[in-house]
C-alpha cells in the first residue's frame, strides 16, 4: 500500500468512526438528558419523593393542573380539579380521569413538567402514573392519581421563593414499546 493509500484509509476510518460516534451521541442523548433534568430538576422536571416533609406554617402555593394527549393516542385525558391551594411541604393527591376512546388496548406514557421551571426542583412525586406506562382497554376509564409536595426548601431559594402559582402539565403519548406486565 502507498503512502497515499494509508493517508486515505486513516481518512476513511476516522471519518467512519467520526459518523459513528456523532450517531451514538445521538442516541444516547435523549436519556442523558432526562437524567441530567431528573437529577437537577433543570427544565421543569420534578423530583421523586418517599415521604413529605411536612407543612409550613403560613406558606401556600396553588397548584395548577394540566392536561394533554398527542394526537395518535385515542384517549381523552383530563384534571379532575383544574388547581387547588396546597401547603408547603404538605402531601396533596390529585386525580386524573383517562379513556380509551377507541376498539382496541392502548398503552401510553406520560411525560411531565412544572412550570415555572425555577419549581422543577422543588416539585416532588411520591406516587405518580407517569412513573409507568398506562395501558387501558377499549373503552375503558380509569382514575390515576399523583401524590406530591413542594418541598419547603423552595423557600430558601432567591429566584423561587415568591412563586405562588406551580403549573404541573401531563402529555400522554402512545408508548414506542409496552411493558410486558
Amino acid at each position: 500500500m502507498t503512502p497515499n493509500e494509508r493517508r486515505n484509509l486513516r481518512t476513511l476510518i476516522a471519518g467512519v468512526a467520526l459518523v459513528c460516534g456523532m450517531a451514538g451521541l445521538g442516541f444516547a442523548s435523549v436519556p442523558l438528558y432526562r437524567m441530567f433534568c431528573q437529577a437537577t430538576g433543570w427544565g421543569g422536571t420534578t423530583q421523586r419523593a418517599v415521604a413529605a416533609p411536612g407543612a409550613v406554617a403560613g406558606h401556600d402555593v396553588v397548584v395548577r393542573f394540566d392536561a394533554n394527549v398527542a394526537p395518535s393516542l385515542g384517549w381523552s385525558f383530563k384534571p379532575e380539579q383544574t388547581r387547588e391551594t396546597v401547603k408547603i411541604g404538605e402531601r396533596s393527591i390529585a386525580f386524573f380521569t383517562a379513556t380509551n376512546l377507541t376498539n382496541h388496548p392502548i398503552t401510553g406514557t406520560a411525560t411531565f413538567n412544572v412550570a415555572p421551571t425555577k419549581t422543577g426542583a422543588y416539585f416532588a412525586k411520591i406516587q405518580c402514573f407517569c412513573f409507568t406506562q398506562q395501558t387501558l382497554k377499549p373503552g375503558e376509564t380509569v382514575r390515576m392519581p399523583v401524590i406530591y409536595y413542594v418541598d419547603p426548601a423552595m423557600l430558601k431559594d432567591e429566584d423561587a421563593r415568591d412563586v405562588e402559582e406551580i403549573t404541573l402539565s401531563y402529555t400522554f403519548f402512545p408508548a414506542e414499546k409496552a411493558d410486558p406486565s
